[in-house]
């Protein structure tokens, strides 16, 4: 059966469209409408978006325990929490990394280092990583900034510099905290989330 111009040109674009999701890794995108999730808290308790009955929006961060960046970014994480959670922006930090392949991240030892730290914000353990999956999550510390009807706002690193806390020159996570409370457009959507890579489960599990 021969095919007309029109339907080559359709599956063309077909495939074009499947292989750049593909490159892409899919997740959410700017705009997107972000699923809930109900997760374990150091504390024992589930914790999910909705139970967080004041929030205005929510500053999810995927991050975990042994990380160099992760480590760099926790005390800035904990002044984010404490300056926005009252203002209606708290913290929610999410651990996806695979504890087989990575020991440090196992949940006893997220209850450790939130205790070890002070933690004022939720650590929940994404253990089947289909959270990260879902928001296409794939640095720690990676962020989402998302509204109160969870619409995807920002994506990206917290700041310019995980090095020097003291030499950063753009802030583009409180930028776009500042830009939503103020009811603008955040200037600064999208950037490249810098850490390391998350440590997938094997397919085998």
């Amino acid at each position: 059966m021969k095919l007309g111009f029109s339907q080559v040109c359709l599956m063309l674009f077909l495939f074009l469209a499947v292989s750049l999701q593909s490159q892409s890794g899919g997740g959410y995108r700017i705009g997107d409408v972000a699923r809930d999730f109900k997760l374990k808290n150091v504390d024992g308790k589930m914790v999910s978006l909705a139970s967080l009955k004041k929030a205005k929006g929510y500053v999810v961060i995927f991050t975990c325990n042994h990380c160099p960046f992760a480590v760099a970014y926790e005390d800035r994480i904990i002044a984010l929490h404490k300056k926005y959670e009252k203002k209606g922006f708290p913290v929610v930090a999410i651990n996806p990394n695979d504890k087989d392949i990575q020991p440090a991240d196992s949940y006893e030892n997220m209850q450790k280092r939130a205790k070890e730290k002070g933690f004022p914000f939720v650590y929940l353990y994404d253990e089947t990583q289909e959270i990260a999956r879902a928001y296409g999550a794939t640095r720690t510390p990676h962020v989402f900034l998302l509204d109160k009807e969870r619409r995807v706002r920002y994506i990206g690193a917290i700041d310019d510099n995980h090095e020097d806390p003291n030499g950063v020159k753009e802030r583009y996570l409180e930028n776009a905290i500042e830009a939503l409370l103020a009811g603008k457009e955040v200037p600064r959507p999208e950037t490249k989330a810098i850490g390391c890579t998350i440590k997938w489960r094997t397919a085998s599990k």
